[in-house]
């Protein structure tokens, strides 16, 4: 069993919705990287998505494209990232780790070479948000070989075919965008989530992890309520924004916030 099964099989089994915080590796230096990601652990995250930075990351806002940008500055790499996830890995062996980003880095590295290093340092699955499943026919197999979960978004605007697709290609987890446009936008609506969730259970039985939108602890509880997961990125970004140059307020801040959403899901 995959780590991504089974902490979604342990959450399952305590009534536990899983909480997933995204950061941008490399954000605002790549030194505070793996000690973000382990305080995270402490402060109740069960997956930890780590953003691959690139130059053109169209399926995000402003805030984490900002986080790309700050992380481009150190020539932060995808091998510099694997080589994070190997050193987390030397002291947290269960908590799973996704990488979330575009295919243009993996395409340069080259897809076998990065599957068997990703598989190497310990990452659980890739969410590549420009490789939807009709162009990965050749990928797909390949990641899967190798342990890696891939990992689709489905958008209010996905019509059902495109639904059963995405299900038939997915493992570890499908993430519903909830709601039109980028990470970070204003508003969200959990009725109209709830609804798109239910439709898309007639298609798979893998948990659905819900994301964009999601700012604070009364927005994650409400989406815990009817999803699996609830996947937490810009408002955690916002967190480097305020104290770009001071690493400990950084990581007190965003443990803090990702402790009030923990809570307010297992309430």
């Amino acid at each position: 069993m995959s780590r991504i099964a089974a902490c979604f099989q342990a959450l399952k089994a305590q009534g536990k919705t899983a909480l997933i915080p995204y950061v941008t590796a490399g954000d605002p230096h790549p030194s505070i990287t793996v000690p973000l990601m382990h305080q995270m652990v402490e402060a109740g995250a069960s997956i930890i998505e780590l953003g691959v930075p690139f130059s053109d990351p169209m399926a995000d806002g402003p805030t984490i494209q900002l986080a790309h940008e700050r992380s481009l500055v150190h020539n932060t790499s995808l091998a510099n990232i694997l080589a994070m996830v190997s050193e987390f890995r030397q002291t947290n062996q269960t908590t799973p780790v996704v990488l979330m980003g575009y295919l243009n880095p993996i395409e340069i590295m080259g897809y076998e070479a990065f599957a068997k290093a990703a598989q190497e340092a310990g990452v659980d699955g890739v969410l590549t948000v420009d490789l939807p499943p009709e162009e990965g026919k050749s990928v797909l197999p390949l990641f899967k070989a190798h342990g890696l979960d891939p990992i689709f978004l489905v958008a209010p605007t996905t019509p059902a075919h495109r639904m059963q697709a995405i299900a038939e290609a997915a493992s570890g987890f499908v993430y519903y965008v909830s709601l039109k446009g980028v990470t970070g936008a204003n508003t969200l609506d959990t009725t109209e989530v709830a609804a798109r969730l239910q439709q898309m259970r007639e298609y798979t039985q893998l948990p659905l992890g819900v994301g964009f939108g999601i700012k604070d602890a009364a927005t994650a509880k409400a989406i815990g309520q009817v999803a699996d997961a609830v996947v937490v990125g810009s408002a955690l970004i916002k967190q480097v924004e305020t104290t770009p140059n001071d690493h400990t307020a950084i990581i007190k801040n965003i443990s803090g916030l990702l402790a009030s959403m923990r809570s307010a899901l297992d309430a």
